[in-house]
């Protein structure tokens, strides 16, 4: 099964690279041609577009930044609509909007091309040990022919609807996840304001009902005020906003997610966007008198 993978970014390039490590022949493509070099250095081939690199590919994977990315590759041209044969599939792994999923999915089947949206979680440490939260939503055999594929990249693969339910349950996630990152970074900051050890903090509550992978592998960074990069902040922001869009669509109201949205933006507009999203402790540390915001 020939594999062609679109998108050398923080997520991707890992992803190919496990791919290609479970023994399929893959072929890679991205915007900035250097990216492609590390996979390419240990044996993918390198295509010159999207259109070149789904020419006789069984598989097309893109995992890119947003919507008009996904978009480009896929419409644009020199994209993959123009190379692809009939019956490949297409399996976007980005994080983009459920309703333009469903309509570029539309416009692929009338070429004979199917695709599946399969967003994922896990960040970057996901993408190189293979361990990513993958969420699925697609036609039924569709998934089952490149499941296998999907194996190579994750360790939860399911399977929750019929294309763009994917993407809805990532927003969920993102969702869920903008609610636990601010709250372990208001436990945190009034911890140290009480003057408390805050590693044993940590370990009392760990094993309780605030126990949570944010608490477990981020509050460190919240505490020190550091924040290495593991998912960005502006990758977080544009996730939300899609979120937030379909909230609005469909009547639900989210204030967490609101409140979080600004905060990010904030920090994106402040020179943040690239550290990891713990970096909204930065906020509230600030706001408490912790730091100086100056």
């Amino acid at each position: 099964m020939k594999i062609a993978f679109i998108g050398m970014g923080t997520m991707g390039a890992p992803m190919a690279l496990n791919i290609l490590n479970a023994g399929y022949d893959v072929v890679v493509h991205n915007r900035h041609r250097d990216k492609e070099k590390p996979v390419a250095e240990a044996g993918a081939a390198r295509a010159a577009s999207p259109a070149e690199a789904a020419d006789g590919a069984d598989v097309v994977i893109t995992c890119v930044s947003d919507t008009p990315d996904v978009r480009a590759i896929l419409l644009g041209d020199n994209g993959v609509i123009e190379g692809a044969k009939e019956g490949t599939v297409v399996v976007d792994m980005s994080t983009i909007s459920p309703s333009a999923t469903r309509e570029m999915a539309d416009t692929l089947a009338k070429k004979g091309i199917r695709m599946i949206d399969a967003p994922v979680s896990g960040g970057s440490e996901g993408a190189q040990k293979g361990t990513l939260a993958i969420m699925i939503g697609g036609d039924p055999d569709d998934v089952e022919k490149v499941r296998p594929v999907l194996e190579a990249m994750g360790k939860t693969i399911t399977h929750v609807g019929p294309i763009g339910s994917g993407q809805i349950t990532k927003a969920i996630n993102q969702v869920v996840i903008a609610a636990t990152y601010l709250g372990v970074a208001e436990g945190m900051t009034l911890g140290m304001k009480a003057g408390l050890d805050m590693e044993k903090v940590v370990a009392a509550i760990a094993g309780g009902a605030a126990g949570s992978w944010v608490l477990d592998n981020r509050a460190s960074f919240m505490v020190k005020n550091d924040y290495p990069l593991g998912f960005r902040v502006r990758l977080h922001a544009k996730d939300l906003k899609i979120a937030l869009e379909a909230a609005r669509e469909l009547g639900v109201t989210l204030p967490v997610s609101a409140q979080v949205e600004q905060i990010e933006s904030g920090l994106i507009g402040r020179g943040f966007g690239d550290e990891d999203v713990s970096a909204m402790a930065r906020s509230i540390r600030e706001l408490s008198g912790l730091d100086d915001n100056s």
